[in-house]
This record gives structure tokens, sequence and C-alpha cells, in this order.
């Protein structure tokens, strides 16, 4: 028997039946789930003969805009889950009111922390990452990011991070020490299971490939920009890709450094954070926040840039206020820095030290305002469409001021402590990362679709979507502002106070409500592939967008631009349109350098994930495994010749002047035209 368990903890580490997820029904329902919708989804692949079309088309293409693309498909996956896990935790707080309800303290502390951890690491970040891969090389002239292949790594380092947050519904429990992991709560003492090791290990993975991510985007930005195009001619999306790479740069070390550190505690006894054996677990809050204050501008600076890029286009006027806007996002992305302390006001601080960082967060609020009264002032006298991503935009600008009033309330140090426990905080934070970046990135995922796909999304669904994210959104967390108010705090499984209950419930039928936000968003591409004809868009500019991304065919082609355009100021496309040099023909065609595609991105990444599976069930041999494919693919690519194809001119030539042909002879539709099938692609130039 004992040679027996030796040869199972050889092969398996300390994985066995007893990692199922047998201890709840709801837990059990959930992993069910999970492994159906992949064995269906790896089923339909193999039973339609998919997998080499997926491989070479697609896992290992390192074109710009395929992999934005998989990033925004991971991000909907990913929402679909931390969505399940909200509704889960609002209705389990309605039904417990004096009693146990459906859900056990412990899974609803681990509900707790994988709706955080995906919700910013596996939906937000890669949602706006890939919106940022596909359109801002478009903006900027470019046929491609500076490092192609390292932008698949980034990728699929990610998607193993993903992989493993979906593993851990099947195999074992996540952390219950929230989506910030604080010690000592997360130490081998206090947590001895495999739940912070999966969370150690996804957000490692996460946080490596979004390092890479901000460094490939700073050099693309500053160094590949099309010719004549200067910084202060970059569209403002451009502007907040920047500023959120460059935080990335020096946000993502901290956290790497800190999760880094909580494993060497949990596996080889440092105690780095142990306050009892000479650590200091304050050290891990700040290095935790020093990523994690700038995180919270990671999220919204690329959502603000998609608001100043679809106001203008839907208030057919040029954006006001450009040159403050370009300062204001930088102020932000500096100021990020500087406030890292209020997440942490309660924990003993000095009250100079308070002092300090209360002023400051109230500073950071100067430059937001600032956008929001230029966004404003865009739309004033603007003849105002109110499409979708409209929609979403207006229903930011209402929400999002409400929850910025109340980051100032919660920066002055005194009203902190009194209600930093409770749930006020909750809905302060979803005050701003749902308006701000969930709504941000649903109306970039309207605007920006046609341009990937060649069709528009149904607006009808698209409207419903809208009033359920919204209406869910009010019912969800505005009764948590009262409910803080009067006490209740954070994190609470069960609740003591009959009072509490009817608030509770307005929220558990908001959560409803943000469901089916999402069910009828997944609806909306349903029906739209299914009308996909009605909805063609192939001169590629379907809104009378301004820059050069709208001059392109719809979809865009792998080379993105026959020729690279020579800009001459800013909203370069509009300005061709207006001067009539739009739809034109180049003098002449050349030969296109492509890079070619790689396999390292999807073995580095997959790699990746079993290394750290490894590493969470203690199975050595998978972790060396790992390890030895992680070192032989990066040598083996080094060692690889033939890394770019060439599309000949002919080619080039003849698909460019069958699309000119196609743009000149479609009628130009008015605004009153745009929902309708008339609308090619070419739109009424007015702005």
């Amino acid at each position: 028997m004992v040679e027996t368990h030796d040869a199972w903890h050889l092969l398996l580490g300390r994985l066995s039946l007893h990692a199922l997820p047998t201890y709840s029904a709801v837990a059990a329902t959930g992993a069910s789930i999970a492994v159906l919708g992949a064995v269906i989804s790896l089923g339909l692949i193999t039973y339609l003969r998919r997998w080499r079309y997926l491989w070479a088309e697609w896992f290992t293409s390192v074109d710009h805009k395929r992999i934005g693309i998989m990033y925004i498909v991971l991000a909907l996956i990913m929402l679909s889950r931390g969505v399940v896990e909200g509704v889960l935790m609002r209705l389990q707080q309605a039904d417990a009111v004096n009693q146990a309800g459906f859900l056990s303290p412990d899974h609803f502390g681990q509900l707790f922390t994988t709706h955080g951890t995906i919700m910013i690491f596996f939906m937000a970040m890669p949602f706006l990452i890939g919106l940022m891969n596909y359109v801002m090389p478009l903006q900027i002239g470019a046929r491609d990011v500076a490092f192609p292949v390292l932008n698949s790594v980034s990728l699929w380092f990610t998607i193993g991070g993903a992989l493993l947050m979906m593993v851990s519904l099947v195999l074992g429990k996540f952390s219950t020490g929230g989506w910030s992991g604080y010690p000592p709560y997360t130490e081998m003492t206090y947590q001895p299971g495999v739940g912070p090791d999966y969370w150690i290990w996804a957000l490692t993975l996460s946080s490596l490939g979004n390092l890479f991510t901000g460094i490939n985007f700073t050099v693309t930005i500053l160094k590949a920009r099309a010719p004549g195009m200067k910084l202060m001619d970059m569209p403002l999306f451009t502007w907040t890709a920047l500023c959120t790479s460059i935080l990335l740069v020096y946000a993502m070390p901290p956290l790497t450094v800190a999760t880094v550190m909580l494993a060497l505690d949990r596996y080889l006894g440092m105690h780095f954070f142990t306050n009892g054996h000479g650590g200091n677990m304050m050290n891990f809050a700040n290095l935790f926040w020093l990523f994690g204050h700038p995180e919270v501008y990671i999220l919204i600076l690329p959502a603000f840039g998609v608001f100043s890029e679809v106001i203008p286009v839907f208030s057919s006027k040029r954006l006001y206020g450009y040159t403050s806007l370009v300062w204001a996002t930088m102020a932000i992305a500096l100021l990020s820095f500087t406030v890292w302390l209020h997440h942490f006001f309660t924990m003993g601080q000095s009250a100079d030290i308070n002092a300090f960082f209360g002023i400051a967060t109230m500073t950071i609020g100067i430059p937001t305002g600032v956008k929001i009264y230029d966004w404003l002032l865009t739309m004033f006298r603007g003849r105002i469409r109110f499409s979708v991503p409209m929609l979403f935009t207006l229903a930011f600008l209402f929400t999002f001021v409400i929850g910025g009033m109340t980051g100032i309330i919660l920066a002055v140090p005194p009203v902190d402590f009194m209600v930093h426990n409770t749930v006020f905080l909750v809905a302060h934070f979803h005050n701003m990362l749902i308006p701000g970046v969930l709504y941000g990135v649903i109306a970039g995922y309207q605007f920006w679709f046609p341009s990937a796909f060649g069709f528009r999304l149904d607006e009808r669904w698209g409207r419903v979507a809208f009033v359920c994210w919204v209406a869910g959104f009010y019912l969800a967390f505005m009764p948590l502002y009262v409910l803080g108010l009067y006490g209740m705090p954070r994190r609470s499984q069960e609740v003591f106070n009959p009072a509490f209950r009817p608030w509770l419930l307005v929220a558990g039928v908001g959560a409803l409500l943000l469901f089916a936000g999402l069910a009828s968003l997944f609806v909306q591409l349903w029906v739209s592939i299914r009308d996909r004809e009605r909805h063609r868009v192939p001169v590629g500019d379907p809104w009378d967008g301004r820059g050069l991304e709208w001059s392109l065919p719809a979809p865009v082609p792998e080379y993105d631009f026959a020729h690279i355009p020579r800009v001459h100021g800013r909203d370069a496309f509009m300005a061709a349109k207006q001067d009539g040099s739009a739809y034109r023909a180049p003098a002449d065609y050349e030969d296109i350098v492509l890079p070619c595609n790689s396999a390292l991105g999807p073995v580095l990444g997959l790699a990746g994930a079993a290394c750290a599976f490894g590493l969470v069930w203690y199975i050595g041999w998978m972790v060396a495994a790992a390890l030895a494919v992680i070192c032989g693919g990066v040598i083996a690519r080094s060692f690889v010749r033939a890394t770019v194809r060439i599309v000949p001119a002919a080619r080039v030539a003849a698909e460019h002047r069958a699309w000119l042909e196609l743009a000149q002879g479609a009628r130009s539709v008015t605004r009153d035209e745009e929902d309708s099938p008339a609308n090619q692609g070419r739109a009424e130039a007015l702005a």
C-alpha cells in the first residue's frame, strides 16, 4: 500500500478523486457545465474537421486583427462565467437573511475571489487589449504591431491563465482570499489547499502576457506610425492605448513580484509576508496596490479612448478639446501611481500619509472632469444619432459621474474609515468599472464589429441589451450604497439584519437583469450572423468614421493597407473624404512583406498552463516537462529562418482595385438610412 501511494504521489502529486467538486450541488453543476461545454466544443470542431483550419488560420496566426478577435472571444467566455458568479452571490445574499442560503461560506468565498479575478484579469483586460490589438495599428497606418510573434505569446499566456481558472472550477477549490489575495489569509497556515496556488499562477501567467503587450504596443505606437502622423495627430484611442501600454510596463512587475514572493512563502516557507517570522504583510498590500491602482486606469483609459471615438462619429462633429484630452490622459496615467495607498486607509498609516493620499485621490478627479466636459461639448449642437454604441456612451456619462462623486467621498480618510469594509465600497467600485469599462468595451465591440467581419450587428437586440445592462446596473448596485451606509459588511455570505432584505431583493432582481443583458448580447450576435446579408458593409465606413481604420474594406485584408497612407493632420480619413481624395488608387503597388505564422505562442501558453497546473498539484514531472517545452520552444524559434512571406503586388492591386470599384459604385447613405440594407459601408460625409 505504501509503495502504491508513493507511485500515485509521484505520478499525480496531491491530485486525487477528493479534488472533484462534490462538496456542493452548485459547484458540481458549474463544473459539469464547464466540462460539458468543453466536450461539446471539442467534439463539434472534430466533427466539422476544423482543427487544421483553426490551427493554421487562427491559433498560430500573428495577424494583430485575428489576435485581437481571439482576445475578445476569450473575454466574452470569461464574462459569461463572471456574470453568473455575480448573480449567484447577489441571490445568495438576498436568500440568506437569518438563514444559511444555498451557498456555504467556503463556496461563497471562492465565488467572491473568482468573480473579481476573472472580471479584472480575464474579462476586462483581454477585452480591452483585444480592441487595442485590432484597432490601434489600423489607426496609425501600420501593417501590424512591432513584434507580431510576441503578440501571439502574450495572447496565449493570457489563455493559459484563463484555462487554469476554468480547471479550478473542476479540480480542487479556488482561493477564498479575495481577488487581492492578502496574506496572511493566503499563506499556507490558513489555506493549505490548492486555492491560493491556482490564484498565484493564473495571475502570474496573465501578468507576463500583459507586460509583453505593454512593451509591444509602446514600441508600435512610437515607431510604426504612418508617414506624416505626429504624436498630436494620433486618434484619442491610440493615445489611451499608448498611456495604457506604459502603465502595463511599469505596473505589472510589482504584481508579478508580489505573487512570486507569496509563492515562495507557500512553497519554501520564506515568510516574506509573515509578521511573526520577520516578514511584513503590509509589503504585500503595497506591492499589490502599486499595481492595483494603475490597473484601474489600465482598464478605464482604453474605454475613455473608445468613448472619444464614438462621440464625434455619432455627433457628426470633430472632437472638442483634443489637446486637453491628450494632456488629461497623460495626467491620469501619471497620477495613477500616486494614489495606491487609499486602498488601505484603514490599515494603520499616520494621519499625514492618509491626508497626502486623500488629496492625491481628489486631484486625479480633475483630468477626468476635463474629459467629461470635452465629451459634452463635442455633443453640443451636434447631430446625435442614438445608435447602440452611442447609447452605451451616454449611459456611461450619467453613471460614471455618480461613481466619481462617491470616489471623492471615499477619498476623505475619516469617511473611508466608516464605510471601507461595507458594501458601499462594492457599489462604488462597480459604479466605476461597469459603466466605465464594461459599457466601454460593449460600445467598442458594437462600433468596430463591422470593420472586423464586414456586417453590422443587429440594432434591435443591441437596444434590448442596453436596457437590460443599464436597468440591471442601477437595480443591482444602487441599493448597496444604502446598505453600506446602514453598515452591511462586504463579503457577507449570510446577513443578520432583516431590514436589509428589501434592498437585497432589489439587488437580486438587478443581477438577473444583468444576466439578461449578457444573454441579449449573444442573441444579438446570433441574429446578426443569421441576417448578415442584410447588414453587409463591404466598403467599410458604415458610420461616417474619421480615422484610418474606416478607410479600409470590411473585413480588413490581412495586409491592412494596400498602400501605406501619408497623413496630414488629425482625422485623416475624414479629411480625405472632404477633399475628394478618398477611394483613389495609388500610383503603383508594391509587394507586401508579412510575418509568417508561428506555433510559439500556443506552445508557450499551453506549456505555461501545464507548468502552473503541475505547481498547483505538486506534479514534479509535469513542471519539468513543461519548462523543457518552454525552453525548447524558444530555442527552436531562434533557428527558424523563414519568418516572413510575400504578398505579390499583383494580388494586392487586383484586390484593392476591385474594392475601389465597389466603393465608387456604392451610394452614399444618409444618417436615416444607416441601419437599412442600403448601407453598404459608404456613409454620407457630413462632419
